[in-house]
């Protein structure tokens, strides 16, 4: 499908085949979270340092173009909640294929919860995003997590039978957690035929962080799909820039942080 193979060479390296994508989506279910306060400067950051594309929900699209610097890709997400809703895993659609279309995205996104109790409507209107998105040829980042009572968010078997489900459902590409030991991902990698990028979850240190992406990367991933372990650092701009070296160039962690 040849409109889904440009659009997703405007959200990959095409020479690496790898991506590293930036979600900024969190204001919608945490609030006005630092690092997302001024977008525009954020975006701007994170475009400068090098990233391949960024998330965001369709209204802070006109404030992520900003008509100067460096371009970045843009991928719309059309899933949301709240952390004020009795269950933040119940993710509606509160966009459409079309939409993102008008906006000029270059592919959208859906986050869905398996093991939530309203997994099996997350698993319907993704098959609906899905139609649209091949009738568009507009590529499809599906978000999916092991995320319930009594389920282990980083089990192996839990992030594979995921990354299975987003793969049999139609995913052009997926996002979910690490399971935290290389091996254990390259399975679940080897028995994917589409990119499979590791989500940064909660901030941590830069080499630990960096550290973690690297194993990934070795271990037949994608990329990185990293929001607050990125937009909310200091000097965003130059974290970035060390993740890029790391996910494209193969750069040590501590040589990309200019460290000896």
């Amino acid at each position: 499908m040849i409109g889904k193979e440009i659009r997703i060479e405007r959200i990959m390296d095409r020479n690496t085949g790898r991506s590293v994508i930036v979600p900024m989506d969190h204001g919608f279910s945490m609030g006005q979270i630092d690092g997302l306060l001024d977008m525009t400067k954020t975006i701007s950051d994170v475009s400068d340092g090098g990233a391949n594309a960024i998330v965001l929900h369709k209204g802070m699209v006109k404030r992520g173009h900003r008509r100067k610097g460096r371009d970045i890709g843009l991928i719309v997400h059309l899933s949301g909640s709240t952390s004020l809703n009795p269950d933040p895993n119940d993710k509606v659609l509160v966009c459409t294929v079309e939409e993102a279309i008008a906006l000029g995205a270059d592919a959208v996104s859906i986050h869905i919860n398996l093991g939530a109790p309203n997994e099996s409507k997350m698993l319907e209107s993704g098959a609906k995003v899905v139609r649209d998105c091949n009738r568009w040829g507009m590529p499809l980042l599906v978000m999916i997590y092991p995320r319930g009572k009594g389920i282990d968010a980083f089990s192996p078997q839990a992030i594979g039978h995921c990354v299975r489900v987003a793969e049999e459902l139609g995913a052009d590409l997926i996002k979910t957690n690490y399971p935290g030991d290389p091996e254990a991902f390259r399975r679940i990698t080897r028995a994917c035929s589409v990119p499979v990028f590791i989500a940064g979850g909660e901030k941590s240190g830069d080499l630990e962080t960096l550290r973690i992406i690297q194993d990934s990367v070795g271990a037949g991933g994608a990329g990185v799909c990293v929001g607050r372990n990125a937009f909310q650092r200091e000097d965003t701009r130059a974290f970035v820039r060390a993740l890029c070296r790391v996910v494209h160039d193969d750069v040590k962690p501590n040589e990309a942080l200019g460290q000896h």
